[in-house]
């Protein structure tokens, strides 16, 4: 599975911060592309590359369900029909109780959800991949998500299939970012990274992951 990359998503975030008026009412945000030229809009575009939707909040209402995991971290709806992104410091207990109950390090998860959503919750990438973790509508359900967009069950997600990657991999970091972003068929097909964007996307996550290492983005968080 081919991503788009944070870069792109942090300008079509910031596109949908201008085009959004206080007093209007929000709307899903489409980035296409076209003879080279990027182009958003509010509605799907019928003859171009949809690069990117982002998907408007106010339009899927969700609650929580009996059982479910505490709402740390989920997105909070404001009195103006807006909502308020969860921060790093937000997410922080959530990433650390992933991290705890899968064995893996948090950075790990840090890096994944960096590299995969720029920390944005309702992300949608061209290829169909949703939320915080990215995961793709039927890896999402054999891990247990039933809303994608939910960003305690994303990352709850996220790091089980991370998990049972690595377990499969051995431990091999490598290996496991590489099924991650292509599926382990694709990376035990050739025995290791398999296609040239899965190797650019597993340079990001450990760029991410050595310096989360370091610090997490919760405690930089202001």
């Amino acid at each position: 599975m081919l991503r788009s990359s944070p870069t792109l998503l942090r300008l079509i975030t910031a596109a949908f911060v201008v085009v959004s008026a206080p007093d209007e009412a929000a709307a899903d945000v489409y980035a296409s592309e076209q003879d080279g030229v990027l182009h958003i809009t509010s509605e799907r575009p019928r003859n171009a590359k949809v690069l990117f939707h982002l998907r408007d909040e106010g339009r899927k209402s969700r609650s929580a369900a009996g059982g479910r995991a505490p709402a740390v971290g989920r997105s909070r709806s404001t009195g103006e029909g807006r909502s308020t992104m969860p921060t790093p410091k937000d997410l922080a207990p959530v990433v650390k109780q992933a991290a705890t109950y899968y064995n893996l390090p948090e950075a790990l998860i840090w890096a994944v959800m960096k590299i995969e959503s720029g920390f944005y919750p309702n992300a949608v990438s061209s290829v169909g991949a949703q939320g915080l973790m990215q995961l793709m509508p039927g890896t999402a359900r054999d891990m247990g998500v039933d809303d994608a967009f939910d960003p305690v069950q994303s990352i709850f997600g996220g790091a089980r299939y991370l998990r049972l990657l690595a377990n499969r991999f051995s431990g091999d970091l490598v290996l496991t970012l590489s099924g991650y972003h292509a599926g382990g068929g694709a990376v035990d097909k050739v025995g290791g990274i398999p296609y040239s964007q899965t190797a650019e996307y597993v340079r990001m996550v450990l760029n991410a992951y050595y310096a989360y290492q370091r610090q997490l983005p919760a405690q930089s968080d202001p």
